[in-house]
């Protein structure tokens, strides 16, 4: 509880940064009960883990892989946005995990001047992203809060048998 307690109160001394116009970075508390390689945040979400050596952990490595063999055709390299997409890395600034599981899920149309649509598809059926959805969503995080500038992101950190369980079991399913 007191290792619970110094990162929440650690997160909000970060977000008071907020005012001197940088981004907070948010802090990973925990672990998955599943994944001990799995990383989370105060609210119990999936998040980033930046090492000491400036390695991150194995799901925001993959996510950098699957958001670029899935997403970056629409949304830009590195979540930068397109002339028809938005900047992924920028919409996480605000968007919080259960938001961009939604909108990934189940699409969304966004009206635009002139009467012009935006149109994101629903990918909910859709395997290859479904499956890594938190590894997409941990690696746009590090980029929406600058611990991972761009960029391939090293990785020292080996897989998780539980991630190779869960991914085996994911594509199966």
């Amino acid at each position: 509880m007191k290792k619970f307690g110094t990162a929440l109160i650690a997160t909000l001394l970060l977000g008071s940064s907020l005012s001197f116009g940088a981004v907070a970075q948010t802090v990973a508390v925990g672990t998955d009960k599943d994944d001990k390689s799995k990383y989370i945040d105060a609210k119990g979400e999936p998040i980033y883990k930046k090492f000491d050596d400036g390695s991150f952990d194995w799901y925001t490595f993959n996510g950098f892989r699957r958001y670029h063999a899935e997403c970056h055709v629409c949304h830009g390299p590195e979540g930068k946005g397109s002339t028809y997409a938005p900047a992924l890395a920028d919409s996480l600034k605000t968007m919080g995990y259960g938001d961009f599981v939604g909108v990934v899920a189940s699409g969304r149309i966004v009206e635009l001047s002139g009467g012009a649509k935006s149109v994101m598809p629903a990918l909910g059926d859709n395997k290859n992203v479904m499956c890594y959805v938190d590894d997409i969503f941990v690696y746009l995080k590090a980029r929406a809060e600058g611990a991972l500038p761009g960029g391939r992101p090293k990785r020292e950190v080996e897989r998780s048998q539980a991630s190779q369980d869960y991914e085996n079991s994911c594509l199966k399913g």
